[in-house]
């Protein structure tokens, strides 16, 4: 990632004026073949380029979408939908105020569909369960004994700089402890919770 290509861009006075484009890896290469050729069409690129077309497609995007004085691609058909047979040039009225110009990147959920993104999500909700156990452990056993308020603060106090745990979550996985008997409740204050050794 971030590599930098040169490109000409509207000329000031008559004189063209330069860029340079931070993109990643794939974007540059993309580009890379507009030196030998005026216009390339997405089928060639595939071919010739050998990624992932859903990796293709997210490194077209942001290089030929967006404010037409700013693409650095123009795409003939002008669709936001990219074709095999959609073809793609250099971009000659291409403006910047900018010397340097950093292309934002596709999110990685704009290519992904919706079955790999719940896929995802549900990966990463398990990991994050583990990890919320853990911590509850941890907090829980160099405390002894902690009542429910004070242990879901400190968890949360704990996790929130990686990811923002619910309250609820951390009730569900405090439950989960106390059936796996890693702690139990207070016999005689229910809100009360005893680290089990």
């Amino acid at each position: 990632d971030g590599a930098a290509v040169g490109t000409r861009g509207g000329s000031e006075g008559g004189k063209a004026k330069k860029h340079i484009l931070c993109v990643n890896t794939y974007q540059m290469v993309l580009l890379l073949m507009f030196n030998t050729r005026e216009k390339v069409t997405y089928e060639e690129m595939r071919v010739e380029i050998l990624i992932p077309d859903r990796e293709l497609t997210r490194s077209l995007q942001p290089l030929s979408v967006g404010k037409s004085s700013q693409r650095i691609l123009v795409k003939t058909p002008k669709t936001k939908e990219i074709e095999a047979s959609h073809t793609f040039a250099v971009n000659e009225a291409f403006t910047s105020a900018f010397h340097r110009v950093k292309i934002q990147q596709a999110s990685a959920r704009l290519g992904e569909a919706e079955p790999e993104r719940n896929e995802t999500r549900k990966k990463v909700e398990e990991d994050r369960k583990h990890e919320i156990e853990a911590c509850i452990v941890r907090i829980m056993k160099s405390r002894k004994q902690l009542n429910h308020n004070q242990l879901v603060t400190e968890v949360v106090e704990q996790l929130n700089k990686r990811f923002q745990p619910s309250p609820l979550v951390i009730k569900k996985r405090i439950e989960g402890l106390i059936e796996r008997e890693y702690m139990k409740r207070s016999d005689h204050d229910r809100k009360l919770y005893v680290y089990l050794a």
